[in-house]
């Protein structure tokens, strides 16, 4: 993925008005991101724990989705996995994020919701980047690039839902 200004991230929300994109929370540690390893931009808003957003190149184009989901909560421990890379966590490792839809369709309040890395972390653990704690990959035969291009196959139709 290329580097992303603060602009550029801003101006891609496809699922909130300017004005919300606006005051959303943005990672300050852009310059220090592994552009090159990721697939799409993904973080966590700190001042409230319940949002995140991602931001993918679509066409030449940036479209970034603002998404909620219920944070872990107390309760037996179960194993999840992640809809887009397939990677196992446990509890509290993948969220049910859910992302309003855009236009006439998000203003009635529909939306659309899948299982992914909590953290949004799916191109490092795609990668051997990042293990997920206690969680795992499976061992496949698809090369890492199929991975990859899969992994980006499942995020873009959660966005073409939108």
């Amino acid at each position: 993925m290329k580097a992303l200004t603060e602009r550029d991230i801003r101006g891609s929300f496809i699922n909130c008005s300017k004005g919300e994109a606006k005051r959303l929370h943005v990672p300050r540690d852009l310059d220090g991101r592994p552009w090159d390893d990721l697939d799409f931009l993904g973080w966590g808003d700190p001042g409230a724990p319940d949002r995140s957003y991602l931001v993918v190149e679509r066409q030449d184009e940036l479209v970034g989705v603002a998404m909620r989901f219920q944070p872990a909560q107390r309760g037996f421990l179960h194993r999840s996995m992640c809809s887009l890379c397939l990677t196992t966590h446990p509890r509290g490792g993948v969220s049910l994020m859910t992302a309003r839809k855009s236009g006439p369709a998000g203003r009635e309040g529909n939306s659309v919701g899948a299982y992914m890395c909590t953290d949004l972390a799916c191109s490092l653990y795609l990668r051997g980047l990042k293990v997920p704690e206690t969680g795992a990959r499976f061992e496949e035969s698809l090369t890492l690039e199929e991975q990859i291009d899969r992994t980006r196959q499942n995020l873009l139709a959660f966005i073409d839902k939108l």
